[in-house]
């Protein structure tokens, strides 16, 4: 049943970067198509073109209400419907911090007419998985069934959202499994470090708290808390019905208008996104006792819209990752893994590109050695300011094809497009074609790379999380002079 049915056991609490978009498919026309010569051969080149960079095509379309329906129809057997919502704990105050994840566990356990009993069971039988989750601006449910079940998902999805009984017995249950919940997140300690980086980076702000919200508050929250926050958020504009695999965009417009019609449209009262400052700073939790230091540093970086993002990423995609298990060693393409292999430097690393609405983090996450911790940073360092000014153009082709190959492999299935599409009609109101993403990856080269990166990194004040046997860390000031050289 675990497997069918999760109420998103562990929330989504940091969005690692991917840029999605639309599929690309070749074809060749058959001989004797274009057979005329001057405009008309043109047009029909054009017309051609256009058509291939929209196959499969996703199709947008909204509701009275403003709740927006997207779909790409691959002809599959299955399908992947789901409904994001702009709302996350970014939405929350410091009252009722963990708010939204807590209504994401509470939308399982039972609607109007439906039992938790009857809806594990309904799902069983037909051999779906319904599954949600919360990040700290998006709450996302979605469901995996075959296609001919797309209706009945689409109920199950509206049935949750809009009739929950958010019963008593039900809410007290489910604070003893966020509780400990949070004790199993307590123990992923890249979790715990990038909760830490969040705090220090984004001081009294909404985005510095943690997901699950501190557990005076989950003790706290009440029904009349839940349902507050469902008719603040929960309205048309705010929500996105997206669905891939073998999906009738006709169909799934057509359940929309029935299922989701009589959600308010209303963007009265409806908060507006709160400014996040960011903040140099540092949070280090020293402990001897653990066996290996787990350190982020990031620098502010961009919102997902910004046109910075793009160098950015391929920024992110020189720097790389690496782990002890990686069998490339010192041949690897990342400088930074050459380096760490050769030195025996860390356990392992991994660059980072979290975007926001309007923020970001852009950094790097290592597990060291108490006592490589100081070469290990000096080495970021080194490897942050040569970005900034000698990255070769051959380094940045390899980074630009890798990251093209990674964004068309995270497309690889219907539940990770249907993701793709919910999540960029919330940021961009619109679905990127892969060939736009590859064009302005395309456009980039070192000069550009050595620009954005001496503007993000550069001589700007980091922000950086430590825990564990970090004795050896360098101090912050020394940190914060390690992100510029002085030239003679």
């Amino acid at each position: 049943m675990a497997a069918a049915l999760a109420a998103g056991c562990l929330a989504a609490r940091r969005l690692l970067w991917a840029w999605p978009g639309r599929r690309l498919v070749r074809g060749s026309a058959p001989a004797g198509r274009f057979i005329h010569l001057g405009t008309s051969r043109l047009r029909a080149t054009k017309a051609a073109t256009q058509i291939v960079l929209n196959v499969p095509e996703t199709k947008v379309s909204s509701l009275e209400n403003g709740l927006r329906v997207a779909s790409e129809d691959s002809g599959l057997s299955t399908c992947t419907v789901g409904l994001w919502i702009d709302a996350g704990s970014r939405y929350e105050n410091e009252k009722n911090n963990g708010t939204a994840h807590f209504l994401e566990h509470m939308a399982f356990k039972g609607t109007k007419k439906r039992s938790q009993l009857d809806l594990e069971l309904e799902i069983e039988n037909m051999g779906a998985h319904l599954n949600a989750y919360t990040s700290r601006e998006q709450t996302v449910y979605y469901a995996k069934a075959f296609s001919k079940d797309l209706p009945r998902a689409v109920e199950i999805l509206a049935d949750i959202i809009q009739n929950s009984t958010l019963g008593e017995a039900e809410i007290e249950r489910e604070r003893g499994v966020i509780l400990r919940e949070m004790q199993e997140v307590e123990t992923n300690l890249q979790e715990v470090v990038f909760d830490y980086l969040h705090a220090t980076a984004y001081q009294n702000t909404t985005l510095g708290c943690t997901i699950l919200g501190p557990t005076e508050n989950i003790k706290s929250i009440n029904r009349n808390d839940l349902v507050e926050y469902i008719t603040t958020h929960y309205k048309g504009p705010r929500i996105v019905l997206a669905a891939a695999g073998g999906v009738s965009h006709d169909e799934l417009l057509d359940l929309a208008n029935y299922h989701f019609g009589n959600l308010p449209s209303a963007q009265e009262g409806m908060p507006t996104l709160p400014p996040c400052k960011f903040t140099g700073s540092e949070i280090r939790i020293r402990d001897d006792k653990m066996p290996l230091a787990h350190i982020a540093i990031a620098v502010e970086a961009v919102g997902w819209s910004h046109p910075d993002t793009i160098p950015l990423m391929v920024a992110n995609t020189l720097i790389g990752n690496w782990d002890r298990s990686f069998g490339g060693g010192v041949n690897l393409s990342s400088k930074l893994a050459q380096i760490t292999c050769h030195g025996n430097l860390c356990h392992s690393f991994q660059s980072f590109n979290t975007c926001y609405t309007d923020t970001g983090l852009w950094g790097l996450y290592m597990v060291c050695e108490p006592s490589t911790v100081q070469d290990m940073m000096h080495f970021v360092q080194r490897e942050w300011i040569r970005l900034c000014t000698s990255v070769t153009e051959s380094e940045v082709a390899r980074a630009k094809n890798l990251l093209k190959t990674n964004m068309l492999l995270q497309l690889d299935g219907s539940t990770p497009i249907c993701e793709d599409i919910g999540r960029q009609m919330l940021c961009y109101n619109r679905r990127i074609p892969i060939p736009e993403l590859e064009a302005r990856i395309e456009a980039i080269d070192a000069q550009s790379i050595r620009e954005i990166c001496t503007k993000y990194i550069y001589d700007k004040s980091p922000a950086i999380a430590a825990v564990g046997p970090i004795e050896q860390l360098p101090d912050y000031n020394r940190i914060r002079s390690g992100m510029y050289w002085l030239r003679a």
